[in-house]
């Protein structure tokens, strides 16, 4: 019996080897390897620079007819023109970008989605350098008389999922004693303010104000210094592909490509930050 035993484990090792062999070579695969600036750029596929974003979002990224475009998506166009490639956009969750999974699950090379950097999303994705600075903003009726989270005691307020907004709401949930009401997107929590379903929306100010601008029924009623920095997303360890995007945002800074793409979506050129003017 110990004798059978034995062979028939001597027999299971070489495929146990195997099975890790190939176990290994997968997470090699989903991973990518590292890589370090200066390095050749790998893409998913040749000719094409794949973007994970979330619509709607503008001006940042939005539909109009069949394209997909704004703020972010000019931006990226570039490096893709640096690297004599094609922009292509993946629409998806908010969730699965900011929680790093579209890249890890070979989705997009580059997620670009006006995204805080965080030090818990940097955990689980690199950034680029900051490309553009935010704050949260109150997006309300004009008629509301709302202008501060404490005025919205036993009401409600509406975030996006996943969303820097939705962690600001709640970390101040129980100070000011509101309801948090979570939407899938941001055009669903911008149009419950619209139609009164809730009393107030939070979000980026750049967001929000542009909404004022296409319905002045709202008003941002305040905002609220965060001190958030967008970047623009890859796989945790694509050093080459980080340093590419860096080396893009800097020569169009530096040759004036960055304000002119920021005069076309905010009307204006930037000042000091890059937080759009209040309309």
């Amino acid at each position: 019996m110990a004798r059978r035993t034995k062979r028939k484990v001597l027999a299971l090792l070489p495929a146990l080897a195997l099975a890790v062999t190939a176990a290994a070579c997968a997470e090699e695969i989903q991973s990518g390897g590292s890589s370090k600036p200066g390095d050749k750029v790998e893409l998913l596929k040749d000719g094409e620079l794949r973007t994970c974003t979330h619509l709607p979002y503008a001006p940042f990224q939005f539909s109009q007819g069949s394209k997909t475009v704004g703020f972010d998506v000019d931006l990226v166009d570039q490096v893709g023109k640096d690297l004599g490639v094609k922009q292509t956009i993946n629409d998806t969750s908010f969730e699965g970008i900011e929680s790093g999974q579209s890249l890890n699950n070979a989705q997009c090379d580059v997620a670009a989605a006006a995204m805080t950097i965080t030090p818990e999303r940097q955990k689980v994705m690199d950034f680029s350098d900051p490309y553009f600075d935010a704050d949260q903003a109150l997006l309300v009726l004009k008629d509301s008389g709302i202008d501060s989270l404490e005025q919205l005691r036993g009401k409600t307020l509406g975030v996006q999922q996943g969303t820097t907004g939705e962690e600001y709401a709640e970390k101040n949930k129980k100070k000011y004693g509101y309801e948090v009401k979570q939407y899938e997107d941001l055009a669903l929590e911008q149009s419950a303010v619209l139609t009164g379903q809730i009393e107030a929306g939070i979000n980026d100010n750049g967001v929000h104000y542009n909404f004022v601008k296409q319905n002045p029924k709202t008003v941002v009623s305040a905002e609220f210094d965060t001190g958030e920095k967008y970047g623009v997303a890859v796989r945790k360890g694509n050093g080459a592909l980080r340093g590419k995007i860096n080396e893009v945002l800097k020569k169009i800074r530096e040759d004036g490509t960055y304000n002119k793409i920021y005069q076309k979506w905010f009307g204006k050129q930037p000042g000091s930050g890059q937080s759009p003017d209040k309309p």
